[in-house]
């Protein structure tokens, strides 16, 4: 079984990530071969990063930081939840992907992005991110934009995600599918080779 963690990329007091997160991890559950679980950003309590180098040069020093790295080491892959904050991921997405690097290496990434455009701009720029940070960026992304967004968002109709399941689950079943094959590859690799980079 592949350790999937799902990511929530935002932690405003207002925010949308649980519908669509939780609505993927459900999904990523029913899902042969994956054992998932949610990963909330409100739960670490991590500084702006402030460390001498990332932690492929020298070991982080702040105990927080080192936390979220022990956090992400356990997992073969992640999905990030997706919000686009002025065309681009938010902030605290940003720092949480920088406080860490050796425990993103070689892993799949993938995306579920929401808002009016679906959040298209912000995973292309996150795309460009995991890939910096040697990830595998899995192609197939669900993008929850226009019309469905709006059905299922508190700022329109705030239905519950099963109305626009029939839309959306396609996608989610082909990010899966191609999650699975990208995380069992990728993990057969790393076990075979061990990692790229150890820590001293």
């Amino acid at each position: 079984m592949l350790k999937i963690g799902i990511i929530m990329s935002t932690t405003r007091d207002s925010r949308f990530a649980e519908k669509p997160a939780n609505w993927i991890l459900d999904k990523a559950k029913a899902h042969e071969g994956i054992e998932a679980d949610l990963i909330d950003l409100c739960d670490f309590d991590l500084p702006f990063f402030n460390e001498k180098a990332t932690n492929l040069w020298v070991p982080s020093e702040d105990a927080r930081a080192v936390q979220w790295q022990q956090k992400l080491a356990k997992y073969d892959g992640f999905i990030f939840v997706v919000a686009e904050y002025n065309h681009s991921i938010s902030g605290v997405l940003k720092n949480a992907l920088d406080q860490a690097y050796l425990e993103w290496v070689r892993k799949p990434a993938a995306f579920v992005g929401y808002g009016g455009v679906g959040a298209s701009r912000a995973v292309q720029h996150l795309r460009n991110i995991v890939g910096e940070l040697q990830m595998a960026s899995i192609r197939e992304a669900v993008h929850i934009g226009g019309g469905e967004f709006m059905k299922v968002s508190p700022m329109g109709d705030d239905k519950d995600m099963s109305e626009i399941d029939d839309i959306i689950a396609p996608k989610a079943n082909d990010l899966l599918d191609d999650l699975v094959w990208w995380g069992e590859a990728l993990k057969t690799a790393r076990e075979k080779s061990g990692p790229k980079y150890k820590k001293d």
